[in-house]
């Protein structure tokens, strides 16, 4: 509770504890060892004043989890067992060096946790999410044996997370890239200008130095970093993935420095995707994630507390397909986009840039005739970017499942069952009835898919199927 305690206040304090490293000299020396003395007896109060009004027990009358915690201000939080949504055991670095681990509990309702207790034992926390995920003392009557608890339902090898690693996330890994090198650009210029450096002699340097350099060797350089960074990033967080089953559930746990160990019941998953691009598919590589249900209404978010499971092959997707959904789901009959689609998007992001372009080199100044030998470059990647985007993006529909794909280097299918959709809204422009075509978007407690611009009427039976489903369905979705 100290160290958790010590390093929220740190967050908070940090550009005040900077100013006092970079004018340390000029600080009066007591003042300073004082303030941090003072800081630790500080943290230490108010640390085990929490440690002693933090309580947590189970009603087993009323079913509930409480949570009774608060220095001043004193908060009691009640769950029901049935409510509670996820129960995860994490351990962070520091937590592993002290030996205690985290626990979390979330339901549906809200975008937070719920309730987090920060350091309890290894024992204690399994215990616990055991008794927090039985929901009601009688709902579940299964057994099962120990090896069902103990042996990896599913391993994901090392070799598996190098090849997640070195193919995924280029876009995320270069935007970060940017912000390193932008940050560093400005801190050097930051640097130059209180020293009074001479920026055209260092200007004169650079370009001295780079054209000592090919454009080859920078791409190349550039891909050596995106992957070594995707690489580490994959490793460090998914390292040593185990899937282990549980009754009818599955138990995840991984992470090198940050340990994670979660639980996900097949009712209770919303949407499962799975995710690969051409290397993968060749390399027999995917990554698949799995929504439950959240209280987030960001479908940004929604995606961010994902589970995923990298580096799965396919028969690995199977496997834990057929324990989800009971049977491995198959594509059925085929909704395609109008090609209007392909026209609006060829406008908007081919013919407007274009004409926009024209306009400036015609009528401006600006120094536009250099940069008109990417047009070129321009047309042609954006053209493939069109047409894959089009002609990947398909609704398949059968009894039992819906599923949607779209992508263009990243091919992804998401999967839901049409009696867990919560709300359906189908939409028509106006311009678009004679065309007799429009959009659907289905809604779930774990997030949406949306299929845009296909056969309306198609669209407007499929969708009375899907609400009697959810109607007469025996099944929840929760």
């Amino acid at each position: 509770m100290f160290t958790d305690t010590f390093q929220r206040i740190i967050r908070g304090l940090w550009p005040i504890l900077v100013v006092w490293l970079f004018k340390f000299n000029e600080l009066n020396k007591a003042l300073v060892v004082s303030g941090i003395v003072g800081l630790f007896v500080f943290v230490a109060i108010v640390a085990y004043l929490q440690y002693r009004n933090f309580t947590f027990y189970i009603d087993d009358t009323n079913e509930e989890f409480i949570i009774n915690k608060g220095v001043l201000n004193k908060t009691r939080i009640a769950i029901k067992l049935q409510k509670i949504q996820q129960v995860t055991i994490n351990q962070s670095f520091i937590q592993k060096l002290i030996g205690v681990y985290a626990l979390d509990v979330d339901t549906a309702g809200t975008q937070k946790k719920e309730a987090v207790i920060r350091a309890v034992s290894h024992q204690l926390a399994q215990d616990l999410k055991k008794r927090l995920l039985e929901g009601e003392k009688n709902s579940e009557s299964e057994t099962t044996t120990a090896t069902d608890q103990n042996a990896p339902f599913i391993k994901i090898s090392f070799s598996s997370l190098v090849k997640i690693g070195i193919t995924s996330n280029y876009l995320r890994s270069f935007a970060l890239l940017i912000a390193f090198f932008g940050t560093l650009y400005e801190n050097v210029q930051s640097y130059m200008r209180a020293n009074e450096i001479d920026g055209d002699k260092f200007d004169a340097y650079v370009d001295q130095g780079l054209a000592m350099y090919s454009i080859t060797i920078l791409i190349l350089i550039l891909l050596g970093v995106l992957l070594l960074l995707n690489l580490g990033r994959t490793i460090i967080k998914y390292f040593d993935f185990k899937i282990t089953r549980q009754h009818q559930s599955l138990l995840l746990s991984y992470g090198l420095l940050n340990t994670k160990n979660t639980i996900i019941r097949p009712e209770k998953v919303q949407i499962v995707s799975t995710s690969r691009n051409y290397l993968q598919k060749k390399m027999d590589t995917l990554t698949l994630k799995i929504r439950q249900a959240s209280g987030n209404a960001d479908q940004e978010e929604n995606d961010k507390q994902a589970i995923a499971i990298p580096g799965c092959s396919e028969a690995e997707r199977d496997r834990i397909m057929a324990l989800l959904f009971h049977k491995i789901p198959e594509q059925g009959v085929a909704l395609v986009p109008n090609i209007r689609r392909l026209i609006v998007g060829g406008v908007l992001y081919l013919f407007v840039p274009l004409l926009i372009l024209f306009l400036l080199y015609e009528f401006t100044v600006l120094p536009i005739a250099e940069y008109l030998i990417f047009v070129p470059l321009y047309i042609t990647f954006t053209g493939l970017l069109l047409y894959f985007g089009f002609r990947n993006n398909r609704l398949f529909v059968t009894d039992e499942f819906i599923i949607c794909r779209k992508g263009v280097w990243d091919i992804e299918h998401q999967i839901i069952e049409p009696h867990k959709i919560q709300a359906i809204r189908t939409s028509q422009l106006f311009w678009h009835k004679s065309a007799d075509i429009g959009s659907v978007t289905l809604y779930t407690a774990g997030g949406k898919i949306a299929f845009h611009l296909g056969d309306f009427s198609n669209i407007k039976e499929l969708v009375n199927l899907w609400l009697y489903q959810v109607e007469t369905a025996p099944k929840g979705w929760m």
